[in-house]
Formats: C-alpha cells, sequence, structure tokens
C-alpha cells in the first residue's frame, strides 16, 4: 500500500509539472495532450487511493467549521459531472440553493444553464460549484474567514475532478483562486494559470441580471473559452 501511495503521488507530481509546463508554452520536451491523457490514465488506474468527491463530501460532513453552519438550511456541496473538463465556480449559495442543496438553481442558476447552453454543453457536462458551500445571512458576500475555512475543500474538489478549464463567476472566486486583490473587470477577458489549468475569471450572473449591459463582455468571455475548449479536443 506505500509503494503505490508513492506511485501515485509520483504520477501526480508528474502529471501537474507537465500541465503546468504545457500551458505555458514549454516545448522542451514530450508534453502533448496525448502524455497528458497517459499520465492522468495512470493516476486513475489506481482510483482506490486517489481521492474522489465523495470522499470530499463525506470529510465535510454536517460542517460546523465557521459561523455560516449556525444559519444554513443545507450544504451546497456542487454537482455535475465528477471528470469534467469544464468546472464553473461561483461565490456562495444564494436563497433558493440553501432551500434546495444545489448550486445555481435560481435565477442566476437559470441564467448561467443559459449560458452552459450558448457554449454548446450541458450542466450534465461540467461541474457546477462554489467557493463556500454555506449561504452567507441576506446573500452577504463571503467573508475572509469563512472563505478560508471552505478553500480548501474547494481545493481538493477540483484536484478530484482534474478539469482542463474553470471558469469562476464573479470577483470572490477569482482572488479566491488566484490569490489576488485584482477587481473582475481587469481579471476577466484573459485565461490565467491555476496550476496547469486554464482558468477563466468572468462576471457572476446575478450581477448580469443587475447589469444586463455586462452580458456583452461574458459572451466574449465564453467565445474564448469556446475556442480553447474545442482546441483541446
Amino acid at each position: 500500500m506505500a509503494n503505490k501511495q508513492a506511485i501515485l503521488s509520483a504520477v501526480d507530481q508528474i502529471y501537474d509539472t507537465l500541465h503546468y509546463l504545457a500551458a505555458n508554452g514549454c516545448r522542451g520536451f514530450e508534453c502533448s495532450r496525448q502524455s497528458l491523457a497517459t499520465l492522468s490514465r495512470w493516476s486513475q488506474s489506481l482510483s482506490p487511493l486517489a481521492e474522489i468527491l465523495e470522499d470530499i463530501r463525506f470529510d465535510l460532513g454536517d460542517c460546523q467549521r465557521c459561523k455560516l453552519a449556525s444559519s444554513r438550511k443545507h450544504i451546497v456541496f456542487g454537482e455535475g459531472y465528477a471528470r469534467a473538463k469544464l468546472v464553473f465556480i461561483g461565490e456562495g449559495p444564494g436563497f433558493e440553493e440553501d432551500q434546495r442543496g444545489q448550486p445555481f438553481v435560481g435565477a442566476a442558476g437559470q441564467l448561467l444553464t443559459k449560458i452552459i447552453e450558448a457554449i454548446k454543453l450541458t450542466r450534465d457536462q461540467v461541474y457546477i460549484c462554489n467557493v463556500i458551500k454555506c449561504r452567507p445571512p441576506g446573500n452577504r458576500d463571503p467573508e475572509p474567514d469563512e472563505i478560508e475555512t471552505c478553500l480548501p475543500f474547494l481545493e481538493r474538489q477540483i484536484r478530484a475532478i482534474r478539469p482542463d478549464f474553470i471558469c469562476t463567476l464573479g470577483r470572490i472566486s477569482a482572488q479566491a483562486l488566484l490569490k489576488i486583490n485584482t477587481p473582475i473587470s481587469r481579471l476577466r477577458g484573459r485565461f490565467h494559470n491555476y496550476y496547469g489549468i486554464k482558468l477563466l475569471p468572468t462576471y457572476h450572473p446575478a450581477y448580469l441580471l443587475r447589469n444586463p449591459n455586462k452580458k456583452r463582455d461574458v459572451w466574449n468571455d465564453m467565445q474564448m473559452l469556446m475556442k480553447e475548449y474545442r482546441y483541446e479536443d
């Protein structure tokens, strides 16, 4: 068991390194999509030792790690395809999400569904989650201590899924993953590197409901994402 764990760790490190170098244009050795796919299969072949989403949800349990536990109705862990090529990450659950325990099911969620369909995908083909798993009272922004408490679970979800692309929705999710304080207006419109994964920030669907004039910006972002997504196929 110890030897298999060491092999899995080594494969993970090689995979992450090659993915990072490939994303940055390194061609000094073989880091093609075929090589990355092979390494991914090697890692998945050791799946009894690899963490899966169910493991992370089990560890989360009936989470009482921050003050949001006292006011939430449901933990909103995430849903979608566990091996999705694309992950959408919002900020935190709203009222409808808290009631149902599912991400993006309210008015903003309906708009997100339309955005996903506009890039020729379905919700079943992507994974959708948030930075924090519990609704902040009054739908306020998550506070720094709440993000700090919940972020490790999101990072584990990303490692378990191994997506090629992340689309962050809104300022908070982009800043939390990239560890920066740059405004979303300056972050969007280009890809960023998140441990070898192409991360594209864009405006949150809830923001678009209040500012429909920004829909064109989001559509431009989605066209960029769709082009890269198809190129990687």
